[in-house]
C-alpha cells in the first residue's frame, strides 16, 4: 500500500492537472508533500514503534494512511490534496518500519525470519511495479481520486484482522525520541524544497526565495550541531567517520534523486509530449518498474559474489546510460525506441539500491545493521524529495527562457544522467569492493525500498 502510492500518483499528475487546473509547481508539492514526511519521519517512527508498540504505532499508522487516502480522493483544491498526502506520509512513517519489526520479532528463528523479510520485500515490490498500470487504468476509468480510493478496503482489512491477529511487542531498551533533530530535519529539508519548487515561480532572487534558502541551510546546519552533542541522536554522526558508510549513503541521495526526480516526468512526457491517453501512459511507464522488480531479488547476490563497487559502478552507469538515452527521446520517436532506455534505466537503478544499504551496514557494527539500513531509505527518500524539486526547476528554468516543455524534460533527463554517471566514477574510486556480511535484522529503524 506504501509503495503502490509512490508510483501510482506518477501516473495520474496529467489528470490532476487538468482537473484540479495547477501547473508544475503544484504537481511538484503532491509528491514531494509525501516523500518528505516519509523521508524525515521514518527513523522516528521506528524508535516509536519500539517504545510504545510494534503493533499499537503498525494499526495508528495505517488508520491515518487510510483516513489521509480519503482526505486525498475527496480533496476539493489542490491545498486540501496537498494536506492529504502530509498525512499519507506521516502514516506510512509509522506503519513501514513498525511493520517489518513486527515480522522481526513474530520469527525469532533467523532462517524462517529471512524468508519473511524476503516475502515482505516481494509484496513491497508488487505494489512498486502495479502502481503505473493501476494509476493509469483507475484514472483513465474515473479520475484521479480513485487512486486513493484503492487504500480503503485495503486498510480497513488491515485494521480488522491486525486488531485481532497482531501480539504487541515492544523493546523496553529503544532509546528516547529526538524531537529536537526530527523537528530541525524537517523544517530544514523543507525550506529547501520550498526554494526549488517555489522559486521557477517567484524568482529565483525574489526574497521569500532566498530567505528559504537560507532557513534551510542554518536549520540542518543546526541539525547537525544537535545531533552531534545527543546521547540519543536519530542519526549517530559517528557512523560518517567509515568511509563505506558515507560513500554508500552519498550514492543512495544520488539514486533517489535521479530515479523520483526522472519518474516524475515518464507519464506527463507520454501524455503531453506524445498524446498518449493516461492509461495507455501508465503502460509504458511498466518497463522501468519491471526491471527493477526483476533485477533486484539479484543485485545482492551479485554483490556477494563481485562486491559492492563492481555492482554498484556497473549499476549507476547503466542508470546514467538509460537517463541519458531518454534524454534524447522526442515526441515523434515511437515507443518500440523509448521502452528499452526506460528498461536500461530500470535495471542499473535495481543493480544499485540493494548492494549501497548492504555497503551501509557492511560500514557499522552488526548491532546497527537495521540502524544503517534505515538511514540508507532515508538518504533515498531525501534524494527523492530533492530530485523532484530541482529536475521540475530545470524544466521550469527552460521554459522561462522561451523553450518547450519537450525541451525542457530533455534538459532534466540529461541533468539526471550525467549526475548518476558522475556518481558511477564516484563508486568505482571510493567505495569498498568488498562482499555483504550476514546480519540479523532485528531493528525496527529498517526501513522499505522504494522509488
Amino acid at each position: 500500500m506504501v509503495l503502490l502510492d509512490n508510483t501510482i500518483v506518477g501516473a495520474a499528475l496529467p489528470d490532476m492537472q487538468q482537473r484540479l487546473h495547477t501547473d508544475l509547481t503544484g504537481l511538484q508539492w503532491i509528491v514531494d508533500a509525501y516523500v518528505l514526511l516519509v523521508a524525515m519521519l521514518l527513523l522516528s517512527g521506528g524508535i516509536f514503534a519500539d517504545r510504545f508498540g510494534r503493533k499499537r504505532v503498525f494499526l495508528i499508522g495505517v488508520a491515518v494512511f487510510t483516513a489521509a487516502s480519503v482526505v486525498c480522493s475527496l480533496a476539493p483544491s489542490l491545498g486540501w490534496l496537498i494536506a492529504g498526502r502530509v498525512l499519507q506520509g506521516i502514516g506510512a512513517a509509522a506503519l513501514s518500519p513498525a511493520s517489518l519489526a513486527l515480522l522481526a520479532a513474530a520469527y525469532p528463528v533467523p532462517a524462517e525470519r529471512i524468508k519473511a523479510i524476503g516475502l515482505w520485500a516481494g509484496l513491497s515490490g508488487i505494489g512498486l511495479a502495479a502502481g503505473p498500470v493501476a494509476g493509469g487504468v483507475l484514472t483513465d476509468a474515473f479520475g484521479w481520486p480513485a487512486i486513493f480510493l484503492v487504500n480503503l478496503p485495503i486498510g480497513l482489512v488491515l485494521l480488522a484482522i491486525g486488531l485481532r491477529g497482531l501480539d504487541e511487542t515492544r523493546n523496553p531498551h529503544a532509546p528516547a525520541i529526538d524531537i529536537p533533530g526530527t523537528a530541525l530535519s524537517i523544517v530544514g529539508v523543507g525550506a529547501l524544497t520550498y526554494g526549488l519548487i517555489e522559486g521557477g515561480a517567484r524568482g529565483w532572487t525574489s526574497p521569500v526565495i532566498l530567505s528559504s534558502f537560507t532557513i534551510g541551510v542554518v536549520l540542518l546546519a543546526a541539525f547537525v550541531a544537535v545531533e552531534a552533542r545527543r546521547d540519543a541522536p536519530m542519526l549517530p554522526l559517528r557512523l560518517f567517520q567509515q568511509r563505506l558508510f558515507t560513500v554508500s549513503n552519498t550514492a543512495m541521495i544520488v539514486v533517489g534523486f535521479a530515479l523520483m526526480g526522472s519518474s516524475f516526468f515518464f507519464s506527463q512526457f507520454f501524455v503531453a509530449v506524445q498524446g498518449s491517453s493516461i492509461m495507455r501512459a501508465g503502460l509504458q511507464t511498466l518497463p522501468l518498474s519491471l526491471a527493477m522488480v526483476v533485477v533486484s531479488p539479484y543485485a545482492g547476490k551479485l554483490a556477494a559474489r563481485y562486491g559492492f563497487r563492481i555492482v554498484v559502478t556497473v549499476g549507476l552507469t547503466l542508470a546514467g546510460l538509460g537517463l541519458l538515452a531518454l534524454g534524447m527521446v522526442h515526441a515523434d520517436t515511437g515507443y518500440e525506441n523509448v521502452w528499452w532506455r526506460l528498461g536500461l534505466a530500470g535495471v542499473g537503478f535495481a543493480l544499485t539500491m540493494s548492494p549501497l544499504t548492504g555497503a551501509a551496514i557492511q560500514g557499522v557494527s552488526p548491532q546497527e545493521g537495521g540502524l544503517a539500513s534505515g538511514i540508507s531509505s532515508t538518504t533515498r527518500q531525501i534524494g527523492a524529495v530533492l530530485g523532484v524539486a530541482a529536475l521540475g526547476a530545470i524544466v521550469r528554468v527552460r521554459e522561462s527562457d522561451g523553450a518547450s516543455f519537450e525541451s525542457g524534460l530533455n534538459s532534466a533527463f540529461l541533468v539526471a544522467g550525467v549526475i548518476t554517471l558522475i556518481t558511477a566514477v564516484f563508486t568505482g574510486l571510493w567505495l569498498s569492493n568488498s562482499a555483504p556480511r550476514a546480519v540479523t535484522v532485528t531493528n525496527a529503524s529498517l526501513a522499505p525500498a522504494s522509488n
